[in-house]
């Protein structure tokens, strides 16, 4: 079954020395399609460069997380704009609020996070949406730009039911990582995995990130990356008691959908799947 990675910062510089090594064991799993997270300039920058060097396979976001909120000024947020209109680009962002470890004042990720919500309105393109214990104003300032925005997606969801609630009910698609594998932290996300309309409901790892803590085999380097969105899609198919099959097809589906993303092309390196479809799903 064909999977789609929502968000993977394969622009990292961890990924610099097998990045061709990492894309093939990816498509070699199943993952046929990945959107690379831009999270401040240079970052964008080079997934932008990544999705042109992959056509039809690597897509990107254009954003600012709000770790880095200062650096949006006036300059920042010109060649935002110029970054965010290209072709290859399908979402602004991860963009957002993060109160948990503070690293850009909390008034300059207010201000950072409203302006990237202006700039998806004027674009037409969804929003790659962060927060981490924020929950309260995050809310309320994408319900203020929320009826102008075309869709967007809370990524890395780890919350509790209420916050997923409020999430839904502004219509915005739910993407889950590792760390609903991870038994210390993420054990409450599973029963509200039922909850989660199939349209709205995606999968990523967020590499070099959040690697699954309950995987059998880790690699030495402790290093996630998206081959290990398998893994990921398991348990998540498992929490809402349905099959792996069933899972890939929606969560895929969803993600094009948002995304408008085209289909994969199909090659030999999708090994097993390839051989199932005379066009990639």
């Amino acid at each position: 079954m064909a999977l789609i990675d929502i968000g993977v910062n394969l622009a990292h510089d961890s990924f610099d020395r097998d990045r061709a090594e990492v894309l093939a064991r990816a498509r070699a799993a199943g993952v046929v399609q990945m959107i690379v997270t831009g999270a401040n300039g240079e970052s964008t920058r080079r997934a932008i460069a990544l999705a042109e060097a992959h056509p039809a396979r690597l897509f990107a976001t254009a954003g600012v997380h709000p770790h880095h909120a200062t650096e949006l000024d006036d300059a920042l947020a010109a060649e935002l704009e110029r970054l965010a209109a290209h072709p290859a680009v399908v979402a602004v962002g991860e963009c957002g609020l993060d109160y948990y470890r503070d690293l850009s004042p909390r008034d300059a990720q207010r201000r950072a996070f409203a302006r990237q919500l202006e700039l998806a309105v004027r674009l037409g393109k969804p929003v790659f949406l962060h927060q981490r214990d924020a929950h309260a104003d995050f809310i309320a300032i994408v319900r203020e730009y929320r009826r102008a925005l075309i869709g967007g997606v809370a990524h890395c969801f780890t919350g509790a039911g209420a916050e997923l609630s409020e999430c839904l009910s502004l219509d915005l698609a739910i993407g889950i990582t590792g760390w609903i594998c991870d038994e210390r932290r993420g054990a409450h996300l599973l029963p509200l995995m039922r909850e989660i309309p199939d349209e709205r409901l995606m999968i990523e790892t967020d590499a070099p990130y959040l690697l699954p803590r309950d995987l059998e085999l880790k690699p030495n380097s402790r290093r996630n990356e998206p081959a290990y969105l398998v893994h990921v899609a398991r348990a998540v198919a498992r929490a809402r008691g349905t099959g792996f099959e069933t899972l890939a097809t929606t969560t895929t589906a969803a993600a094009r959908a948002l995304f408008q993303l085209p289909p994969a092309p199909c090659d030999a390196a999708l090994g097993e799947f390839s051989a199932q479809a005379r066009e990639c799903t």
